[in-house]
């Protein structure tokens, strides 16, 4: 791994040589007027959970960033200083404007100013779990058009082997009327965000970087060696690619497991829980993972689905990643029969009770609700005549999303005895630090815990049920 060494060919100006962003509330002739005297050294594309972490790191070794977006909303709340992300603090957002590091707009014309832009948009799947690149290609028309001699171009959003030097390529060629590792520069580096997890830092996470030419990787690691401690410069773009992939099937593969022996143990009688605490006390040849309710976020439930659309071009079978698949989609079902047993051991059934879910969020600690296995199972109960309310203190009010849309404008519900003891069943999907589960120990009738979050809580017999 090499050591973050200078790079003479970003700018990196000192206070005084830049025009620091005006403060909230300036009039907008004085914005318009500001943006012609600040100039970016980087722009990254897309302000959402990857793109704001790597423009503040690269705005925190000094270089001036540009963050280009097309949700003005994003672009209002960062001119304001303030953040849209949890885990993100505002304070540190509204620094960085102030000493002129950080900027942000929806203008795509500014590409022109910059010697590196760095794409980190979305890559979801389509309806038949194949590869939606739409976000990555649009971006690049947009870039293209704008797009300097000389300039790096460096995607980070997960995708399948062969997108960077293929689809991506030609589309910024075709619209730039250049040529790739000739007249500018293309590279592959793969995300490895961990929102909420406070020992993810981006400057300390190691780096991979795939160039499209010798001539491109240098110029990406020269690029990320101003911000990050770490880069592993490899082959390739593909191989860079490849690896993404393999470290989230991995995970996808793994989780899969337990959760398919977390049945099979459920119905010998045996605590799925206590079998993993057992088995990490080996100190060798074994790592733990954890079951839930199902897979949530923005990359284990969707990219490993990216390689199995991919091999099927080559005739390869990817029968690990689709059984995994299938193991974890089943999960929220597993999960509402086991309410099932529970409400008819209280004497009740699924019409007509009220379900109560912990953690709208796919993961603790976070405000990131994408693809959170929840959806899956507020939708079961509504389709079984429950009526259906959640509570999480990071996700306040549902907003509107193309998958969920009927759930949009719900609202968390308050968290105190009363609310809690009317609910006939309470189910655990996410387990928030902030959550107090003794509270749910003392108020809740009937608790279904995913999470293993009553372990170590007083309860009465009965009350909790695993699944």
């Amino acid at each position: 791994m090499k050591t973050k060494q200078p790079d003479k060919s970003l700018s990196c100006a000192s206070d005084s040589e830049v025009k620091a962003p005006l403060p909230a509330g300036a009039p907008a002739a004085a914005v318009a007027a500001e943006t012609q005297v600040w100039t970016a050294d980087v722009i990254v594309i897309g302000l959402g959970y990857v793109g704001l972490p790597l423009s503040m790191q690269f705005a925190s070794v000094g270089l001036r960033v540009l963050g280009l977006d097309i949700d003005p909303e994003k672009v209002r709340l960062l001119t304001e200083g303030t953040s849209y992300i949890k885990h993100i603090e505002s304070r540190a957002v509204s620094e960085l404007r102030r000493i002129g590091r950080l900027a942000a707009s929806t203008d795509f014309s500014r590409v022109r100013e910059a010697s590196a832009v760095v794409i980190c948009v979305p890559t979801p799947l389509g309806k038949h779990r194949d590869p939606d690149i739409s976000y990555v290609l649009k971006t690049a028309e947009s870039v293209a058009a704008h797009l300097a001699p000389g300039t790096l171009v460096a995607l980070e959003s997960t995708t399948y082997p062969g997108t960077t030097e293929g689809e991506l390529r030609r589309v910024l060629e075709e619209g730039s009327g250049m040529t790739a590792g000739k007249d500018f520069h293309l590279a592959y580096s793969p995300e490895r965000e961990d929102p909420g997890n406070p020992a993810s830092k981006v400057g300390s996470v190691p780096k991979l970087v795939g160039g499209y030419t010798p001539a491109c990787l240098e110029k990406a690691m020269k690029l990320y060696s101003r911000a990050l401690d770490h880069l592993v410069p490899v082959a390739s773009c593909q191989v860079a690619e490849a690896a993404k992939l393999l470290e989230n099937i991995f995970r996808s593969v793994n989780i899969a497991l337990v959760n398919e022996l977390k049945v099979v143990y459920a119905a010998m009688g045996i605590d799925i829980w206590e079998v993993i605490e057992a088995a990490k006390t080996k100190p060798f040849g074994f790592m733990p993972f954890y079951p839930g309710p199902g897979l949530g976020g923005h990359c284990i439930p969707i990219d490993p689905f990216y390689l199995t659309w991919k091999a099927r071009e080559f005739a390869q079978d990817t029968r690990f990643i689709e059984l995994a698949g299938e193991i974890n989609s089943a999960m929220p079902r597993y999960v509402m029969s086991r309410a099932i047993d529970a409400l008819n051991a209280h004497g009740k059934s699924v019409n007509g009770s009220r379900v109560l879910l912990i953690g709208l969020a796919y993961k603790p600690n976070v405000d990131d609700e994408r693809e959170s296995p929840s959806y899956a199972l507020m939708q079961l109960f509504a389709e079984g005549g429950a009526a259906v309310e959640y509570f999480d203190p990071y996700v306040p009010v549902i907003g509107m999303t193309r998958e969920h849309a009927s759930w949009a404008g719900k609202e968390s519900v308050e968290w105190n005895r009363k609310t809690i003891e009317s609910f006939d069943l309470v189910l655990i999907a996410t387990a928030h630090n902030a959550i107090r589960f003794g509270d749910l120990a003392a108020w809740a009738q009937c608790i279904v815990d995913t999470r293993n979050a009553m372990s170590g809580t007083d309860t009465a017999d009965g009350q909790v049920w695993k699944a």
